[in-house]
């Protein structure tokens, strides 16, 4: 009663019906709106009358409506219950949800654009009229109506229609996420200080001391890592340039801000900002726009290839000379995610990585294919599917060669078809692979003579895994990466990705812990079958999922560097009373 009294009075004005038919051309359907398809007919009359209500979600009403102490009904569900309201006098025979998906690449020629940033802009008004590449229906929905509805949308009726499972919209049930129910959110997690940075000290102290070291989010924190790095960076007299990459950044993003402060402060501060981020691009506009006005040297990569690599590298003026400071990640430099999604950053004033590091933001900012070569690291589109394939057949070598072949990656997605077929190939020699694949995988493990040694995993839990690892036997001299990449075309060949080896052994130790939680997790990990199937692990009751091994870890850690710490001060004061 409650619900139907709401509609009447602020839904009910807001509401347009629009008719179907000759006299009425098919109305314009937005992208992912939620809609319904309404029969009806007069009474005595069978004529059949179709008509079209768009769901009001997003214009201050919300998707859910409450109507009890946590108890919610849907706003389609309310409407669907009173279009006697919207059609008075008239008997509804059914009434079904549906919503289409436009599509999101509208791409046109960026070598014929003058202006790259105007290029996007035009793209993005097209994209809210782009062709219809899907449409959804309710299952209720009749065969005829769906066939209706896709005839009218232009769409094939085998290919481009898809019965939904469960509700449409399943996103805006992140409206209920905030409601106050302790006992269905886990447990508060606070990103601790990472041990390597102590907080008293120069961040590039810190670096200096150890040359590398690596962070972990979100167990460790982003602010005090990566946004304290360019903080200093930007306030540090010493700091000469600031040169740096953006995929995706937050909507207040501290990032940028310090990018600014730097460029305010006299520094030399170059961007590589990537305009066609999915879903993103208007932001990063804006932001491309406000930087170029604080004097910051924004740049959009290079023609034809997105720049999807996370790095940062400062150049600072020590004691010694100029030395160069790198920031190499997997994930983006967004605060937001960084408490959401599982990351790895490597902080290192490695010289060659420095080098490489300047020859790729020179490659970026031109744009100009000289025969640029990379000591160490190695970058999409040119060197990194060469060098992962040789790395393969390196371990085939070993395991035929009487060693031992193994190798280890942790990537969101596997669906390169040459890569997918080196594995296949490595595993028919012997060498054994592990594969943690959060996504999609192309290839199937336990094929008998064809994939026999590839064990493939997925880990679901409270953070989105969204690290990138790749571990290499190599003999028995290990080799580690980490980078931005996953293993997939687009990454591979149409896109400046960047791994980074991890040399120092103390951070190797680090990887290979990581990877055995994961590897090893009877609760969070999920096995796939060589039909492509998923099967959750059934682990004890005692068993702990793999992430919160890695917070309490991470806790354990801080606490005796902690310990360490106030036992180091005690000594000294001790001797100073002496």
């Amino acid at each position: 009663e409650w619900a139907s009294g709401y509609f009447a009075a602020s839904v009910f004005p807001i509401l347009t019906p629009l008719g179907l038919d000759t006299s009425h051309p098919f109305p314009f359907i937005s992208n992912l709106s939620l809609n319904l398809l309404v029969t009806l007919h007069y009474p005595g009359d069978p004529e059949l009358l179709l008509a079209r209500v768009k769901v009001p979600v997003g214009a201050g009403i919300p998707r859910f409506l409450a109507v009890g102490p946590n108890r919610f009904v849907g706003l389609e569900d309310v409407m669907a219950q009173n279009l006697d309201l919207l059609f008075p006098g008239m008997e509804v025979e059914s009434c079904a949800q549906f919503r289409v998906t436009r599509n999101a690449v509208t791409e046109r020629e960026e070598e014929e654009a003058e202006d790259l940033l105007e290029l996007i802009e035009i793209e993005l008004r097209e994209r809210r009229f782009a062709p219809i590449v899907r449409l959804q229906v309710e299952r209720t929905m009749s065969a005829f109506l769906r066939g209706k509805l896709a005839a009218e949308l232009s769409l094939d009726e085998q290919r481009d229609v898809f019965e939904a499972v469960g509700m449409l919209g399943q996103r805006d049930l992140m409206e209920l996420v905030a409601l106050d129910l302790p006992e269905l959110h886990d447990p508060p997690h606070a990103p601790a200080q990472p041990v390597d940075l102590s907080a008293d000290r120069s961040i590039f102290h810190s670096i200096r001391d150890v040359r590398s070291l690596l962070v972990h989010h979100p167990y460790e924190s982003f602010q005090q890592s990566v946004e304290r790095f360019l903080r200093e960076a930007a306030t540090d007299p010493k700091v000469r340039a600031i040169k740096m990459t953006l995929y995706r950044t937050s909507k207040d993003s501290q990032v940028i801000k310090h990018l600014i402060q730097a460029a305010s402060a006299g520094k030399q501060v170059a961007v590589v900002l990537e305009l066609k981020a999915r879903f993103d691009e208007e932001a990063n506009i804006r932001w491309a726009t406000r930087m170029e006005r604080a004097g910051i040297h924004v740049t959009y990569g290079v023609v034809g290839l997105k720049t999807h690599c996370k790095t940062i590298l400062v150049v600072r003026q020590d004691y010694d000379g100029l030395r160069r400071y790198a920031h190499l990640a997997t994930g983006n430099y967004h605060a937001g995610t960084a408490r959401l999604y599982t990351d790895l950053g490597i902080f290192t004033c490695d010289d060659a990585i420095g080098r490489d590091l300047t020859e790729l933001f020179n490659y970026l900012t031109t744009g100009f294919k000289p025969k640029r070569k990379y000591s160490k690291l190695l970058p999409a589109p040119k060197n990194l599917k060469p060098a992962l394939l040789d790395k393969i057949e390196r371990e085939i070598a070993h395991q035929e060669a009487g060693g031992k072949g193994v190798l280890q990656w942790k990537v969101n997605a596997i669906e390169d078809v040459d890569i997918a077929k080196a594995l296949y190939r490595a595993s028919q020699k012997g060498v054994q692979i592990d594969l943690v694949v959060r996504d999609t995988c192309r290839l199937r493990p336990g094929l008998p003579g064809i994939s026999d040694n590839i064990r493939v995993i997925s880990i679901v839990g409270r953070f989105l895994e969204h690290a990138r690892i790749f571990y290499f036997h190599n003999g028995g001299k290990p080799e580690y990466y980490i980078g931005s990449a996953d293993v997939m075309q687009r990454n591979l060949e149409r896109r400046v990705e960047v791994l980074t080896p991890i040399e120092d052994a103390r951070l190797q130790q680090e990887l290979r812990l990581f990877l055995d939680m994961q590897l090893g997790d009877q609760r969070g990990a999920w096995d796939m079958f060589p039909d492509g199937s998923y099967v959750q692990r059934g682990g004890s009751a005692q068993a702990k999922h793999a992430q919160q091994q890695m917070i309490e870890r991470t806790e354990r850690r801080l606490r005796e560097a902690t310990r360490l710490k106030r036992r180091k001060v005690r000594g000294i004061a001790k001797r100073k009373l002496r």
